[in-house]
């Protein structure tokens, strides 16, 4: 696993793909407003967590899922994070400090490998900046049930499987409905930013392989 690690970092410290990857996995209706970097200036700026850790020789990326409430977010899969306070040192203490909050995370034990790409999130007027991170030992999560419906951890060599990405059928709190790729889990969709941002990730980790 010493080995994975060391190399997630070094994917990470090459050039990024940036939107090309993003648009992989957006809602075709989104595709435009991604571009727009007009709109990126007044977005409020938020950060996640990609936590890796290992489980059985076999690295595993932790997500969250919502809550079902009256917001955009409802019910969707995530990373541990949120919006930047004025108290934090930098973004990535942003995406540290969230993680703790949502799902209990020892901070200290988390090793930072690096970053991703900034997306911009138009329905919630966010900017994302997203940092990978090792979890060092055997995670006990807890989560905040007023922000974590559940947690999922997955083993990150699913994502890397032909057919982890399909043509989906969202259904939104509204009643609309969405195509968009997604990857599915089990039961679980995990599409939007998350899917966007992992996208990179996947894309950057397919260059060294």
């Amino acid at each position: 696993m010493d080995n994975f690690i060391s190399e997630l970092a070094r994917c990470l410290r090459q050039e990024l793909p940036g939107m090309s990857a993003h648009l992989g996995m957006a809602p075709p209706h989104r595709k435009t407003e991604l571009q727009d970097l007009a709109l990126h200036k007044d977005a409020t700026r938020s950060s996640v967590l990609i936590l890796f850790y290992t489980r059985d020789n076999q690295p595993y990326v932790v997500f969250i899922k919502r809550p079902e409430y009256n917001g955009v977010h409802s019910g969707q899969i995530a990373f541990p994070g949120g919006r930047w306070e004025k108290s934090d040192k930098s973004l990535y203490h942003t995406a540290l400090r969230e993680s703790n909050e949502e799902i209990g995370l020892q901070t200290h034990a988390v090793e930072y490998l690096g970053k991703l790409s900034d997306l911009y999130v138009p329905p919630s007027n966010y900017l994302i900046s997203p940092f990978v991170g090792f979890y060092k030992g055997n995670p006990n999560f807890v989560p905040d049930p007023k922000e974590v419906a559940r947690i999922l951890e997955i083993p990150f060599n699913f994502f890397l499987q032909p057919n982890a990405i399909q043509d989906t059928t969202i259904v939104l709190s509204s009643d609309f409905r969405l195509d968009c790729p997604a990857f599915v889990f089990e039961q679980e969709t995990i599409w939007g930013a998350t899917a966007m941002i992992l996208h990179e990730l996947i894309v950057l980790w397919k260059t060294i392989v």
